[in-house]
Order: C-alpha cells, then sequence, then structure tokens
C-alpha cells in the first residue's frame, strides 16, 4: 500500500518531509536562465495523491465490491499508488544527493550517510510495524531501496533512466525463474537464519524477493524517480517531453500486452491472495504464497503482477502523475491556492502514512477487505490526514515524523 523536506533533504511519502510549501513567484529559487531550485509543490501534491492512493487499497472497499467511476478509483489505486511512492522515493534521494549536480567531496560524504542513515531507520521502523501490520508496510523496502541505490546517486538522468529500463527489461524474469525455484523447504531454511524474519514476518528474502514490494523488480521504479529528481521539472520543455514519455509508456505497455496476453492482461491481482497486494511471490509465483505461474504470466500487465509491463506503464503511470502536478501547480495559482491543505499531506507524508495504520488500530477500522463495503471510513481518514496536516503546518516546518526523522540524520554531519 507507498507512499511519500526541505530542498535539500526532499523524501518520499513514507520518509522525511519538508518545510510548508511556498507559493509566491518569488519562492521558487529560480535564477535567470537557470533551473528551478526551490521546493516543488508539484511534487508536494503528487506525494499527497500517492498517500490517499495507499488509503484507498488499505481502507476503501476492494475492486470486487465497487462499480463504475468508484473501480476505477479502486483499480488506479491498486500498485499505481505505492509505485508512485517509490518513484517519489527516487526523486528525494537526489534532493539528497545533489538535485542538478550531484555533491562531491565531503558533501557527497555527508550525503551519502545523511541517505544510509535514513535507510537504517526505515528499515527498523518498517519491521517495527510489520511484527503487527504484516507485510503490507513498505517502509522496511524502502531503507533496502535507498542502500541499493547508494552507488548510483552520482549519476546522470540519462545514465539513470538507462539503468531503470534494462532492470525493468530483465529482473522481471530473473525474478520469475528465481521464485518458481524457491520451494517451501528452501525458504524456510533461508528464513531460520534471517533475524529480521524472526521478528516480523518480513525477512531479508522478502524485502529483495518475495516480499510486496520486492528490491529486485522495484529498483526501477526508484532509480526512475532518481532520474526524474535530475531535471528540471518547471521546465516548460522537459514538462513536454516528459509527458510524451509518459504517455508513450503507457499507451506502449499497457497496448502490447493486452495484444499478447488478450483482455484479462491487465486484471489485478491484489485481491488473489492478499487486500493489497504485492509484486512478489506472491504474483509471481512461489511455494504456498501464491498459484504457481506459467511464463505466458509474463505477457500481463496487471497492478500487482511484477512483470515487465506493468513496470513500464506503471512507470509511465507515475511520470504523468507527478509531471501533472507540477504542471498543473506552476500554471494555475488559484488551483494551487486551492489544494494547499492536500499539499499539506504530502510535506508530511511518512506521519500520514504511519498515522492511518495506527488510526486504524485504534478505531478498529477494517481494511479494505470482502467485509468492507463503505467508502465513509475512508473519507474520514482522508478527510482527518488533510485536518491534520493543515493544523500542524502552521505550526511546525515539519510533520511530527520528519522531525524526528530529520534529527536522527544529524550525525551525518561528523562524517569526514
Amino acid at each position: 500500500m507507498t507512499q511519500i523536506q526541505p530542498p535539500q533533504k526532499t523524501q518520499a511519502p513514507q520518509e522525511h518531509s519538508p518545510p510548508r510549501p511556498r507559493t509566491s513567484p518569488g519562492s521558487t529559487g529560480q535564477a535567470p536562465g537557470g533551473p528551478s531550485t526551490g521546493r516543488l509543490v508539484g511534487v508536494d501534491l503528487a506525494r499527497a495523491l500517492a498517500v490517499f492512493g495507499m488509503y484507498v487499497v488499505h481502507i476503501g472497499p476492494p475492486l470486487s465490491a465497487t462499480h463504475g467511476v468508484a473501480s476505477w478509483i479502486r483499480y488506479i489505486s491498486d500498485g499505481h499508488s505505492s509505485v508512485l511512492f517509490a518513484t517519489l522515493a527516487g526523486f528525494s534521494l537526489m534532493l539528497i544527493a545533489g538535485r542538478f549536480e550531484p555533491k562531491t567531496g565531503l558533501a557527497g560524504r555527508q550525503a551519502k550517510a545523511r541517505i544510509a542513515i535514513r535507510a537504517v531507520i526505515l528499515l527498523a521502523l518498517g519491521t517495527v510495524m510489520a511484527m503487527e501490520y504484516g507485510g503490507v508496510i513498505i517502509l522496511g523496502f524502502y531503507g533496502v531501496y535507498f542502500l541499493l541505490a547508494l552507488p548510483l546517486v552520482r549519476l546522470s538522468a540519462g545514465r539513470l533512466a538507462m539503468i531503470a529500463a534494462g532492470l525493468a527489461l530483465v529482473m522481471p524474469q530473473l525474478a520469475f525463474v528465481l521464485t518458481m525455484g524457491l520451494s517451501d523447504s528452501v525458504q524456510q531454511s533461508i528464513n531460520a537464519y534471517d533475524p529480521l524474519r524472526h521478528l516480523s514476518e518480513v525477512g531479508v528474502l522478502d524485502l529483495l524477493l518475495t516480499g510486496f514490494y520486492p528490491a529486485l523488480t522495484w529498483m526501477p521504479f526508484v532509480i526512475a524517480g532518481m532520474a526524474l529528481g535530475r531535471m528540471d521539472l518547471s521546465a516548460a520543455a522537459v514538462q513536454r517531453r516528459l509527458a510524451a514519455l509518459g504517455a508513450g509508456l503507457v499507451v506502449g505497455a499497457y497496448g502490447l500486452s493486452l495484444l499478447l496476453a488478450g483482455k484479462n492482461a491487465l486484471r489485478s491481482t491484489a485481491e488473489d491472495g492478499s487486500s493489497s497486494g504485492g509484486s512478489g511471490a506472491a504474483s509471481m509465483g512461489s511455494g504456498s504464497t501464491g498459484p504457481q505461474l506459467s511464463f505466458s504470466d509474463l505477457l500481463s500487465a496487471g497492478p500487482h503482477s511484477g512483470t515487465t509491463f506493468d513496470i513500464i506503464g506503471s512507470v509511465g503511470v507515475a511520470i504523468l502523475v507527478i509531471v501533472g502536478a507540477t504542471v498543473l501547480m506552476d500554471r494555475l495559482p488559484r488551483l494551487r491556492r486551492l489544494a494547499k491543505p492536500i499539499i499539506a499531506v504530502g510535506t508530511m507524508s511518512l506521519t500520514a502514512y504511519v498515522g492511518h495504520f495506527v488510526a486504524q488500530s485504534v478505531l478498529s477500522v477494517p481494511g479494505g477487505t470482502g467485509t468492507q463495503q463503505s467508502w465513509v471510513p475512508l473519507l474520514m481518514f482522508v478527510l482527518g490526514a488533510i485536518v491534520f496536516a493543515v493544523i500542524w503546518s502552521r505550526f511546525f516546518r515539519r510533520g511530527p515524523l520528519e522531525y524526528v526523522l530529520n534529527a536522527a540524520t544529524k550525525p551525518a554531519k561528523y562524517v569526514r
């Protein structure tokens, strides 16, 4: 289920948040003839949309219980909200490591230290939450993504895009082969020596291969987000190219999948084994975690299928959302003012993400399972997050958990 900061330390939905969005023309920090280095309000809006998408998946009715427009909202939220989270996570890494020009020398080492500290904290927080809420928690996976992305933070946008494309083409097939070869006995042997698995149901094997958001097939999203972070999204020419690219990826991936796999190619697998879906063994098929699949399933592109077509199409959707939100916020000042309460949620997305799980437990609100038929709980959670974010942002620069995360990474300044 996502999800997701100061200009130099922006984090994805589940991590660190920035100062309150600045909407005046002078706050963009744009030098004449140069790229904008100020806070991207559109990215905050995209982050808020990712948060609300996760709410839809975790709190709203299941796809099978919806009809009409509601079905489209539920379907688009399945998988795509968590992909948007992961893409924004990669974008955030560039805000830490140096947006348009990578930090080098001492500054570069300290930036990498901040990323590594965040990774460890998110992995620890994700493990603790998984003890209570299970493998649907994405934070621990975030920690792994950050560690794996460390060697790439100095690469250009072009090279990052090429790596993301290469991984999207290769990794789903590799994941399929590996998961098909993992018997229950092999998994149990690996998990027996895994300390993380002893603490929760999410161990190293889950984080890398068989979990809901396995690094093997989810790193393309993160790296694509890193490539976006190296671009000037405020430039009209960049916006046009990215919009064309996103649309091309969506049409190409989903269209080709439909052509090759038939009318059920885009079916969501989110409810096959879990209300939240997954992209690891649960969808690829391994042991008792899900049905055994055939190689023909690699031609599908439904949410959580974890195939090449799914990854490419989902990256396209994420690009369109991020670029679309940026364009709307840049060119429609009145809409930007109206959207400030929603944007506030995006600036404290880690708090909003963790908070909705805690609130679900406290209020005994059922998740998006077959027993949940009403949209009212979802609407109340969305409204509650907006009200909290608006009130909190009037008095504090960061959200509660964002403040803690920022403080925890300050020892990075001692790195030499």
